[in-house]
């Protein structure tokens, strides 16, 4: 947050003086019309300045024929005219020194060839001005708090017949790279009472973009909760460092990321960046910075529901309070399904509610108070005596909410016990509520809701929410400290080439040795001692297995001899045209659990690394965690703990609990290699590490590396 006394740059863009409307029409349903209509009626409180030369007068407003003939300083110009007109008219407004614009204008880098060229010639006035600039493309803005509707979406219009229902105190800020979808988000949001500080849409991004307007909702006092809807980063540092900044202060941050079905396959040579998908990356991130990823609309709204009118549970034991013996159970299940205990009372929380209502209802938890209790108090007493309680983390009320006439709530009685909620209280009306209702019970700060499974997945983000600690900054060793520049000489790397520069960068591997002739064989097995592992190497063959490429649990110098053979000719069959450099000869490691450690590229955020159950199977269970690299040996062993497969390092039915400080040290070294040659390595993938027992270890069983380009 910003010191009371500093203003972000984006004051004036969310909170403009004045607003100039370029391209503004007195027809009232058309696009510009709209403008001008909606923020009049939302009673901007400064100055309006309509700018089209065609006309004398709009609304009862002084039309001007241009920006400089206005005379007045202009906070924000919103420029809907022409595309092939929107360059100059920028040009105009920098000239009169306008702070800032919003092109709702189409036509630019959406549609490429000469489109596209505008649009650089509008980010490099911005970047030559310092006039920011939002869209092209864009839907502008909604600041609810301030009146200033700098939007044509319908969902700001005011209609006297339909009051703003309004349930919470706290707000949520929108940030969308949609127009659409921002203003849907807030239209929902709006219909279940949520208060809004501002919606934004992005457009085009040719100089603002979604990581400073993420920024500007961390930092302002009016937004406690922020919803992201994202197709693509592109100021991605900025939107990094308000991504920390939110998870620093705690601020809640909700995203929906499309686009994750992609359009193709990732073109990879190894296993880690073939299972990466198309959004691996981003969902690294997300949880890096312990954003919220919800990809359904509704669902994102009621995990903000949830958010602006609760606070945080300590636990995740819920209470069920029902009307309806059959809703209730519902409501269990559907807690149950998301990973939440539905505990059963202890006998004196049970004697309590007992004593509140009929004897056919059930104290238990699900707790039937029965519909009779609802009109004698007893729903109201049981809420009240369960917020006390240290047995229950959340509650989740299951009731009926229909009527346009009958309240189960009285306000002086619910409005107390919200207002000083010591725990999440939540309400899903297993009917569709009314409007009455939601009405009267957001008059005590109640959000009504009305989706099951959304209501038990927000139960579930609050208590992962409220677990989540943000890691400190892992420093990156400078690439000074090493030159692996020797061992990227090769368009491609073999196992023996990788293994090779993983030992120049410090990573410890077995002693191995290279045999590129059959006589050289039995000195190399001496060496290795038995049982050994025997495995062709070619720069051609990454995937070795593919070729019948290894033998293993060799015992004899016979058996040696043999397999040779046979890997040469097993490659000779499969891989003709590949140049062998020879036969690795390694000592067979003991067993341990398999894992997977690799690293990949990310156009957007870099490098990541990558942990997961590995083996010959691992593309089969992708049971597999990502992170933005680097990370220490804290946020490794937390990955680990993410994995389904994480009861295998944990002493599964009754084997040896395994090595995770050594495999969490091994995944912080390789995070910090990948961090410190992202220039020239693209991919890095160890496959399998054998984990051994606590205190003996792991072992890279193989290994490759991928050069950046190839």
């Amino acid at each position: 947050m910003l010191p009371a006394d500093r203003q972000h740059p984006l004051d004036s863009f969310f909170s403009p003086s004045s607003i100039a409307i370029i391209g503004a029409s007195r027809d009232g349903v058309k696009i510009p019309g709209l403008l001008l209509a909606f923020m009049r009626k939302n009673e901007f409180p400064g100055a309006i300045y309509p700018v089209n030369p065609n006309y004398p007068d709009i609304d009862g407003l002084k039309c001007y024929p241009t920006i400089t003939s206005i005379g007045q300083p202009i906070d924000l110009a919103i420029v809907i005219i022409p595309a092939r007109a929107v360059l100059g008219a920028l040009q105009e407004c920098a000239a009169v020194g306008v702070k800032n614009a919003i092109i709702i204008s189409s036509g630019f880098a959406e549609e490429g060839g000469d489109s596209a060229g505008m649009q650089d010639a509008i980010a490099a006035l911005a970047k030559q001005s310092g006039m920011r600039i939002s869209g092209p493309n864009a839907e502008g803005f909604f600041n609810e708090t301030k009146r200033v509707a700098a939007t044509f979406s319908p969902t700001v219009d005011v209609r006297p017949d339909h009051p703003r229902l309004l349930a919470t105190k706290r707000r949520i800020g929108i940030v969308a790279q949609s127009g659409g979808i921002g203003f849907a988000i807030y239209n929902r949001a709006k219909a279940l009472g949520i208060a809004l500080s501002y919606v934004i849409s992005t457009g085009n991004e040719s100089d603002l973009g979604a990581g400073e307007f993420l920024d500007y909702m961390v930092q302002d006092s009016s937004t406690d909760v922020i919803l992201l809807f994202i197709e693509g980063i592109r100021d991605t540092d900025k939107f990094l460092a308000a991504a920390r900044r939110a998870a620093e202060s705690g601020k809640p941050v909700i995203v929906t990321k499309v686009g994750r079905s992609g359009a193709g396959e990732r073109a990879a040579a190894s296993h880690t960046a073939s299972m990466a998908g198309w959004t691996a990356a981003y969902d690294a991130m997300f949880a890096k910075y312990g954003f919220i990823v919800s990809n359904d609309l509704d669902e994102a709204v009621t995990i903000a529901a949830v958010l602006t009118t609760t606070p945080l549970p300590k636990g995740d034991r819920v209470a069920v309070v029902t009307v309806s013996g059959g809703a209730g159970i519902w409501g269990a299940d559907a807690v149950s399904a998301q990973g939440l205990q539905v505990p059963e009372l202890s006998d004196g929380v049970q004697a309590t509610i007992r004593g509140l209502i009929p004897s056919y209802g059930s104290p238990r938890n699900p707790v039937d108070i029965t519909a009779q209790a609802v009109h004698s108090g007893g729903l109201q007493k049981t809420i009240d005596l369960l917020d006390s309680s240290d047995e229950i983390d959340a509650i989740l009320v299951v009731i009926s909410l229909s009527s346009e006439t009958r309240m189960p709530f009285k306000k002086p009685e619910l409005k107390p016990v919200i207002d000083a909620q010591r725990k999440p209280i939540v309400f899903w009306s297993y009917t569709l509520p009314s409007n009455f209702a939601r009405t009267v019970l957001a008059e005590s700060g109640v959000v009504v809701l009305s989706g099951l499974t959304h209501v038990a997945v927000a139960l579930r983000q609050l208590v992962q929410h409220a677990k989540f600690k943000l890691p400190p900054p892992t420093a990156v060793a400078a690439p000074a400290l090493r030159d692996l520049s020797a061992h990227l000489t090769s368009a491609t790397l073999s196992e023996f080439d990788s293994k090779s520069l993983l030992r120049a960068a410090g990573i410890a591997l077995p002693d191995e040795v290279l045999v590129t002739e059959k006589g050289a064989l039995d000195g190399a097995t001496a060496k290795a001692g038995f049982p050994l592992v025997l495995k062709i190497q070619s720069r051609d063959i990454p995937h070795k297995s593919e070729v019948g490429g290894v033998r293993v649990n060799i015992a004899s110098k016979e058996e040696a001899a043999a397999a040779y053979d046979a890997l040469l000719a097993s490659a000779l069959k499969h891989r003709p045209n590949a140049a062998i450099q020879g036969v690795l000869v390694s000592p067979m490691a003991r067993r341990g659990v398999e894992i997977i450690v690799g690293t990949m590229l990310d156009v957007t955020f870099g490098p990541m690394i990558m942990v997961g159950l590995g083996g010959i199977t691992t593309e089969l269970f992708k049971d597999v965690v990502y992170r933005p690299a680097p990370v220490s040996t804290d946020e490794a062993a937390s990955m680990l703990g993410e994995l389904k497969a994480a009861p295998l390092l944990d002493g599964f039915r009754g084997a040896a609990k395994a090595d995770v400080p050594a495999l969490a040290g091994l995944i912080a070294q390789i995070s910090q290699l990948a961090s410190q040659f992202s220039g020239g390595i693209a991919e890095i993938e160890l496959n399998p590490v054998l984990v051994h027992p606590a205190g003996e270890g792991v072992t890279i069983v193989d290994a490759l590396v991928v050069r950046k380009g190839t």
